[in-house]
């Protein structure tokens, strides 16, 4: 099954995409009814049907408690990341976090900020939990599982570079865009097999099989919960496969005008536009 969180006329919707419909679960968000999309809960709840195209598709969870990412998650990217972050195979997982502020939806702009113009792109699949779990074993992950998504790491590499710890790099407003849809594990079947791309202007950059991962979901969700507790709503980045502007030479950073997409076999296709941040002042204003 397939969840989107949507806006009508300003007003936010969930619902179960289906065939250019979606079939409404209610207002307000799809994190509310985490751990219930089954098709039983579903058919008692579903008030209308809505043409897709007369819709804006949100990110499947609007703000995530947690923007967790793992670093050096792919052999050939362990390899190319010399040049800007390491080239050690880690043995322990390199994780950190993305600030909610920077979560963001399909066709959501990605901002290029104001003070670097050294973005990239990072093609990724994402977790959302939908149980709250800690110390969950890998053999029990999937249970805390409540489907998958595509998603972009956006990182600004001289940022991420000044950082240890690579939150301010990873962190900047519009630099967690994913979805469209949460697409859950019976749909999506088998992971280790299924492709993922990242396109810049419908150039292929990055290719990969998701079984290439050097830590699998599961054992992400272990190491995570063994330290804190995962909750419904939290959103994981996987890491991304080799290819990213900063390995290339000279780097291929994203401009104005740059059209990012990425693509996951039975997930799905994400895209966003790429737009210069104006740098204005807000102080007292909600996020525009």
């Amino acid at each position: 099954m397939k969840w989107v969180n949507f806006e009508v006329d300003g007003q936010l919707w969930c619902g179960l995409l289906q065939n250019q419909h979606i079939s409404t679960l209610g207002t307000g968000c799809l994190s509310q009814f985490l751990g219930q999309l089954d098709s039983k809960n579903f058919s008692a709840r579903t008030r209308r049907l809505i043409p897709l195209e007369d819709v804006r598709l949100r990110q499947p969870i609007i703000r995530p408690g947690k923007i967790l990412g793992i670093g050096l998650n792919y052999a050939a990217h362990v390899a190319e990341s010399v040049s800007f972050v390491s080239n050690d195979r880690p043995e322990i997982q390199k994780w950190f976090n993305k600030q909610a502020t920077a979560a963001a939806g399909p066709g959501d702009p990605i901002h290029v900020p104001a003070v670097s113009d050294q973005v990239d792109y990072e093609a990724e699949l994402v977790v959302v939990i939908g149980k709250t779990g800690r110390h969950v074993p890998p053999e029990r992950a999937m249970e805390v599982v409540a489907g998958f998504t595509c998603g972009c790491d956006v990182s600004v590499r001289d940022w991420q570079r000044a950082s240890p710890t690579m939150i301010m790099g990873k962190g900047f407003d519009t630099h967690a865009p994913f979805g469209p849809a949460l697409v859950t594990p019976d749909e999506v079947g088998e992971l280790s097999g299924l492709s993922i791309s990242g396109y810049v202007n419908d150039e292929l950059r990055q290719e990969a099989r998701l079984g290439d991962m050097i830590h699998k979901i599961p054992e992400q969700i272990a190491h995570l919960s063994a330290a804190f507790t995962l909750e419904p709503g939290d959103v994981i980045f996987t890491g991304t496969p080799a290819g990213v502007g900063a390995g290339h030479a000279p780097p291929k950073w994203l401009k104005a005008g740059d059209i990012v997409r990425v693509e996951i076999e039975n997930v799905g296709c994400l895209e966003n536009p790429v737009i210069t941040e104006t740098g204005t002042s807000r102080i007292g204003e909600e996020r525009l």
